[in-house]
C-alpha cells in the first residue's frame, strides 16, 4: 500500500491523528460535547425530533479505512463517539484490529467509563494499546451538573478505571477545565497520581452547539503553575499538529507519571485553508485530526462540516480511499478546498 504524499505526508509526519467515531450516541449529555462534529447527545436527549446522521459504514468498512490510513503513515488512531462502547460495531471492530507494534502506530479507545467493568474482559484481549477515560467530574453532584449524569455514575466510572489499570497496557484520564469542576480539579489530579495513570488536561473547544449551554473557557495557567511546583521536569511542545502543550513529569504512587496540559496560548498548527476560514478566531485545535464518522464522512476540521469528504464510494477500495483522502488533504493544506 502506498504512503501519503504532499499534505497527507506532512500531517502524518507531524503526528496527526485519525479519530474514528463509532456512534454519536452516549448515555451522558456533557454540555461542552463537540461529538466529533455531530449533533451532541445533550441536544438529542432533550429533543427527540433532532437526530444524528444515519450510520453508513459497517465493520469491514471501518477496518479497511483504519488499515489503509495506518499503512499510509498515520501513527495514532483514536476510537471515539459519542460513547464508542454503545455501538454494536465496537466489539467486532476492536477485536478485528491488526496486531501491531506501537512504534508503527498506536490505538486508543476514548470512553466515559460507564460500561468498562462489563466490557473489560473482551477489551483486554484486543490489540488496543491504550484506554483513555473522560473524567471531567468527581462527584454525583458535578456529573449531574456537567453531564446530566445519575447518582452512582461516578462510582461506576471509578470502578472501571481502577479495574482497567490492572488489565490494559496504558490507562489515561481526560479532564476538561471548566467553571463547573474547578473545585474538583485537584482531587482528580490526586486520583490520577494515586492510580499512576496519565492525565491530559484540556481547554474548551467552542462550537455552535455548546455556545449557550455551559460556561466560559477556563485557561490552564493556574493549573500549570501548580504542576510546575511538584514536577521533576517540564517540556513545552509546540511542534506537530493541534495545540501547543506543556508536559509535566510528576511523582505518582507507582513511580513517575505524565500530566499533559493543552495550552492554546502556545499556538496551534494551521494550514492554508485556515488562512481564510471564518472560524479561525474561535478555533483552538488548528489542523489536528482527521475525523471518520459512522455516517461515512471524513473531516479535517471540527468546526467546518462543509469540508467533509464522503468516503462511502471507496469504503472497500483501499487504493481509491487513499487517493480520495490524499487529494482532499492536499487541497485543505493548500487552501483550495471547496
Amino acid at each position: 500500500m502506498p504512503r501519503f504524499a504532499g499534505g497527507g505526508a506532512d500531517f502524518a509526519r507531524r503526528g496527526g491523528q485519525l479519530r474514528v467515531s463509532l456512534t454519536p450516541r452516549c448515555q451522558l449529555g456533557c454540555w461542552f460535547c463537540h461529538n466529533e462534529g455531530e449533533i451532541p447527545p445533550r441536544i438529542t436527549h432533550h429533543d427527540r425530533t433532532i437526530r444524528p446522521r444515519r450510520r453508513a459504514l459497517g465493520t469491514d468498512d471501518f477496518l479497511s479505512a483504519i488499515n489503509t490510513m495506518t499503512a499510509a503513515g498515520i501513527s495514532r488512531v483514536f476510537f471515539t463517539g459519542g460513547e464508542p462502547l454503545l455501538s454494536p460495531l465496537a466489539r467486532p471492530i476492536l477485536q478485528g484490529l491488526a496486531q501491531h507494534q506501537m512504534s508503527d502506530y498506536t490505538t486508543t479507545l476514548i470512553t466515559n467509563g460507564l460500561t468498562l467493568t462489563k466490557d473489560l474482559d473482551w477489551l483486554a484481549a484486543t490489540a488496543l494499546d491504550r484506554i483513555k477515560v473522560s473524567l471531567h467530574y468527581f462527584s454525583d453532584t458535578s456529573i449531574a451538573t456537567i453531564a446530566e449524569g445519575e447518582p452512582g455514575d461516578i462510582a461506576k466510572i471509578k470502578a472501571g478505571i481502577e479495574a482497567a489499570v490492572d488489565d490494559i497496557p496504558i490507562v489515561e484520564l481526560n479532564l476538561l477545565l471548566q467553571e463547573q469542576n474547578a473545585h474538583e480539579v485537584m482531587d482528580i489530579i490526586a486520583y490520577a497520581r494515586e492510580l499512576g495513570t496519565g492525565l491530559q488536561i484540556i481547554e474548551l473547544v467552542d462550537t455552535d452547539h455548546n455556545a449557550d449551554l455551559g460556561g466560559v473557557k477556563v485557561a490552564s495557567g493556574d493549573i500549570s503553575a501548580y504542576l510546575r511546583s511538584i514536577a521533576t521536569a517540564e517540556k513545552v511542545v509546540t511542534s506537530g499538529t493541534g495545540q501547543g502543550r506543556r508536559v509535566f513529569i510528576i511523582p505518582g504512587r507507582r513511580g513517575e507519571m505524565t500530566i499533559e496540559v493543552i495550552d492554546a496560548s502556545l499556538g496551534r498548527h494551521h494550514v492554508g485553508q485556515c488562512a481564510t476560514c471564518p472560524k479561525t478566531a474561535q478555533c483552538i485545535e488548528g489542523f489536528w485530526a482527521l475525523r471518520l464518522d459512522s455516517a461515512g464522512e471524513l473531516s479535517p476540521c471540527l468546526l467546518r462540516p462543509d469540508l467533509r469528504l464522503d468516503v462511502t464510494p471507496s469504503a472497500q477500495d483501499p487504493a481509491g480511499l487513499l487517493a480520495a483522502v490524499s487529494a482532499h488533504l492536499d487541497a485543505f493544506t493548500e487552501g483550495t478546498l471547496q
